[in-house]
C-alpha cells in the first residue's frame, strides 16, 4: 500500500500524519514542539512517532509533504533576514507606496538609473558601475537581496544583470520581482521580493530540517511542499520562492477541513500558536485571493487562498489596555508560554517568580523572560545589541536581566524582529493550564505567572484580577470575542451583500450586530448570527471554539484529526504550476509578445499570443515535470482587451493564464 506521510511546522508545535492513500484513513498523527533554532529536532520528533505508532517502515513511505506557518508567522510578527532593496528606474518617492517602506523596517535601498517602458523598450541604461559602488557601502549581516526594476515584467534585463551582479560581488541569494509575478505595479512587486528575500533563510533551513531526517532515516521518497494556494510544489521551487508558502500552512488546513468534515460550505477558522486564519468554504473549494495574498499588513503578488488572518493565538502576548477601565487585549505578538518555558528551565522561572510574588506591586517586566534563538550569533549587530546577547549567552534570563538600561530595549526590539531572540510571558495557553483545559506544560508556573500579572493595576488604580483563576477566565473570554469578532469581520467581507463602503471591522463591531447576537428583545426586535457553520482547527480549537459557536449561534465542527488538519491537507493536494504573461500593441500591425526572456515583435496578435502561450505551457510543464507529475492537465485563459476607434476594433493588450496540474508520482516500492 502507498503510505503518504504530511508534516506541518508551526510557531509552537510541529504536526505529522500518516495516510493511507488507498484507504483514505489516517494510520497515526503525533505532535512535537517546534525547535528553534535547530528545526530538525522537532521535524524529526514527529515524524519518528508517526512511524512507530503505525508500525511502517520507512520504505513504505511513497510521499513526503510539507506545510508551514513559519513564513506567515514571520511577517505577521516583522521577522525575518535583513535585506537590501536594488530599486531600478524608481525615484524615491515610489518607495512610500504599496506599503514598502514599512516591509523594509530601515533596510537600505540602492536607487539605480535604468528600466525600461510599458513597451519592453528601455529607458535608460542600467547603472552597473553605481551598483558595484552600493553594494560596497551597505552594512554587514545582510542575508539578501531584493531587485525590483521598473517594468521589469515587460522586459526582465535590467533585473536579470543586477541578480547576476550581486551574486558574483556577494554570493548571496537574490530574489527578482519579474520572477513572482508578471503583474505591473513596481512598487508591490518590489515588496513581495523584498518579503520573498526576507525568508529565505528560514524556509531553507525548514526544508534542509525536514530533508535531513528524512536521508537520516531511510525515506527516499520525494518531499513536496504545499504553496499558498494549496497547491504543492518542488522543495527546490520552495527554496527560491519562500513568498508563496505564506499561507502555505492555512491553506493546508483547508483542504483538511474539506477531507475531514465532508463540509462544503462552512467558515473553517484554524487557530495556531501564533495566528487565527478564516477562510470560507465554498462549494468544497476555498476562494482564491485575486488581488494576492495579505499577511498582516502586508498586501502581495503571491495567489494564495483568500484568508484572512490575524495576530491571535494559543502563544499571543497579553496586554493591558488603556484607560481607568482597563481590560485585555491578546496579540499581535506570539510569546513563548511561561508554563512551557519552566518546562524546560524550571529552576529559572519558579525562581524569578518566587522572588516576584514577594512583591506587593512588581515591576512590568517580572515574570517575563528573553529567551536566544540563535546557533550563531547575527551579524552586523551594534554595541547595544551585543551587549544584549551577551548576557544570553548561556541560555535564558529574566527580561530586566537582558536589558538593564531604558535604552537597550529597543535593542531588544530589534533582536526579536530579526527572531534572534524570543519573549516568554503569560499566554492564552497559560491560562487554559491554569483553567485544567489543558495539562502539557507547567501548570504551578502558569498559576504562579497569572497570579503575579493580576496584581498588575488598571488606569483606575484597580487591579486587573482578584487571582490566577479569575485572570486566567478573562483571558479565554477575551480569546473568545476576538476570535468572533474575526469570524464576522470575514463573514462580512465574503457576503453577497453591498455593505457601502463601511470597513467589515465596523460592521462586526456595530451596536446593532452586538444587539443582534445579544437577541434583543425590546420595542425592537434584533436577531444576528452565522448563517454557516464554523470548523473549528488547530490543537487548541476543542478548547476555546465551542463558546465561539455559541456567541454566533451557529454549529461548531470540531473533527477528529482536528489538530492536524494542516498534515493531511499537505499530502491530498495536486501540483498546480501557474504561469502568466502579456502580449501588447506598440503600434498598428506590431504586437509584441513580453516572453520570459524578454519581448518579442510580431505582425499579428495571433500570432504573438500563440507564441507567449507555447513558452508559458512549455515552462508550467517543465516545472509541473520537476514536481514529479507525469499525467498533466493544462488549462489555458485568454483575456483579450480592445478598444472601439472610429467603428475599428483595436486590439490594445492580451493576458494569458496557462496552468499545468496533476497528482505527484507516488512512488511505490
Amino acid at each position: 500500500m502507498a503510505i503518504l506521510l504530511g508534516v506541518d511546522t508551526g510557531g509552537t508545535y510541529t504536526d505529522a500524519v500518516l495516510l493511507d492513500e488507498g484507504s483514505d484513513t489516517v494510520l497515526a498523527s503525533a505532535k512535537s514542539l517546534t525547535t528553534r533554532p535547530d528545526l530538525a529536532l522537532g521535524v524529526g520528533r514527529a515524524i519518528d512517532t508517526v512511524l512507530a505508532q503505525s508500525g511502517a517502515l520507512p520504505n513504505q513511505i511513497a510521499m513526503v509533504s510539507l506545510s508551514t506557518t513559519l513564513a506567515t508567522n514571520a511577517l505577521v510578527e516583522g521577522q525575518g533576514g535583513r535585506v537590501a532593496l536594488v530599486f531600478i528606474g524608481f525615484d524615491q518617492a515610489e518607495l512610500s507606496r504599496a506599503g514598502l517602506t514599512e516591509a523594509l523596517a530601515g533596510d537600505p535601498v540602492v536607487l539605480l538609473a535604468g528600466g525600461h517602458s510599458h513597451a519592453g523598450n528601455e529607458v535608460a541604461p542600467l547603472d552597473l558601475d553605481a551598483l558595484t559602488a552600493g553594494l560596497a557601502d551597505l552594512p554587514e549581516g545582510l542575508t539578501g537581496f531584493a531587485v525590483a526594476a521598473s517594468f521589469a515584467t515587460r522586459n526582465p534585463a535590467h533585473e536579470i544583470a543586477a541578480r547576476d551582479l550581486i551574486r558574483e560581488i556577494t554570493g548571496k541569494p537574490v530574489t527578482c520581482s519579474h520572477e513572482l509575478s508578471s503583474a505591473l505595479g513596481g512598487p508591490k512587486r518590489a515588496l513581495t521580493a523584498v518579503l520573498n528575500a526576507r525568508l529565505i533563510g528560514m524556509i531553507d533551513r525548514l526544508i534542509g530540517a525536514c530533508e535531513g531526517h528524512l536521508t537520516k532515516i531511510g525515506i527516499t521518497a520525494r518531499l513536496m511542499v504545499v504553496r499558498g494556494d494549496g497547491a504543492l510544489v518542488s522543495a527546490e521551487l520552495a527554496r527560491e520562492r519562500p513568498i508563496e508558502t505564506i499561507l502555505s500552512g492555512p491553506a493546508a488546513s483547508i483542504a483538511g477541513a474539506s477531507w475531514l468534515t465532508g463540509e462544503t460550505d462552512a467558515l473553517v477558522s484554524d487557530i495556531g500558536g501564533t495566528t487565527t486564519d478564516i477562510c470560507l468554504l465554498r462549494d468544497g473549494k476555498p476562494k482564491i485571493d485575486p488581488q494576492g495574498a495579505r499577511v498582516g499588513p502586508f498586501r502581495t503578488m503571491v495567489e494564495a487562498v483568500a484568508m484572512r488572518t490575524w495576530g491571535l493565538g494559543g502563544d499571543s502576548d497579553v496586554q493591558v489596555q488603556d484607560g481607568l477601565s482597563g481590560g485585555l487585549r491578546l496579540g499581535p505578538r506570539r510569546l513563548c508560554p511561561v508554563s512551557l518555558l519552566a518546562q524546560q528551565h524550571p529552576g529559572l522561572v519558579h525562581d524569578a517568580l518566587d522572588r516576584a510574588l514577594t512583591q506587593d506591586a512588581p515591576p512590568e517586566e517580572a515574570g517575563r523572560f528573553v529567551i536566544p534563538h540563535w546557533e550563531a550569533a547575527p551579524e552586523g549587530l551594534d554595541k547595544r545589541e551585543s551587549r544584549v546577547m551577551e548576557r544570553l549567552a548561556n541560555g535564558p534570563v529574566r527580561l530586566q536581566d537582558a536589558v538593564q538600561t531604558r535604552v537597550e530595549g529597543p535593542a531588544l526590539e530589534r533582536l526579536v524582529k530579526r527572531g534572534a531572540v524570543m519573549i516568554a510571558g503569560i499566554t492564552p495557553s497559560d491560562a487554559a493550564h491554569v483553567l485544567g483545559q489543558l495539562d502539557a506544560w507547567d501548570k504551578l508556573a502558569a498559576h504562579k505567572a497569572l497570579t503575579l500579572f493580576a496584581r498588575r493595576r488598571m488606569g483606575g488604580g484597580d487591579r486587573i484580577a482578584k487571582g490566577a483563576d479569575d485572570l486566567a477566565r478573562m483571558i479565554i473570554d477575551q480569546l473568545t470575542r476576538q476570535t468572533a469578532q474575526y469570524l464576522l469581520e470575514a463573514a462580512f467581507a465574503e457576503d453577497d451583500f453591498d455593505w457601502g463602503d463601511q470597513p467589515m471591522g465596523n460592521l462586526a463591531r456595530h451596536p446593532l450586530m452586538q444587539a443582534g447576537l445579544a437577541r434583543h428583545q425590546g420595542v425592537v426586535r434584533i436577531n444576528a448570527g452565522l448563517n454557516v457553520p464554523v470548523i473549528g482547527l488547530g490543537a487548541s480549537a476543542q478548547n476555546y471554539y465551542g463558546a465561539v459557536g455559541t456567541a454566533l449561534h451557529t454549529p461548531t465542527i470540531l473533527p477528529a484529526h482536528g489538530g492536524v488538519a494542516n498534515a493531511i491537507g499537505a499530502v491530498v493536494g495536486q501540483v498546480s504550476m501557474h504561469e502568466s504573461g502579456t502580449v501588447t500593441s506598440a503600434g498598428e500591425g506590431v504586437f509584441v509578445a513580453h516572453l520570459p526572456d524578454g519581448p518579442k515583435r510580431f505582425g499579428e496578435a495571433e500570432a504573438a499570443m500563440s507564441a507567449l502561450t507555447q513558452a508559458l505551457e512549455d515552462i508550467a510543464c517543465d516545472k509541473a515535470r520537476a514536481a514529479g507529475v507525469e499525467e498533466i492537465r493544462l488549462t489555458f485563459d485568454r483575456e483579450v482587451k480592445a478598444a472601439e476607434i472610429e467603428g475599428k476594433t483595436m486590439f490594445v493588450e492580451a493576458t494569458i493564464k496557462v496552468a499545468a496540474q496533476g497528482r505527484p508520482r507516488i512512488a511505490l516500492n
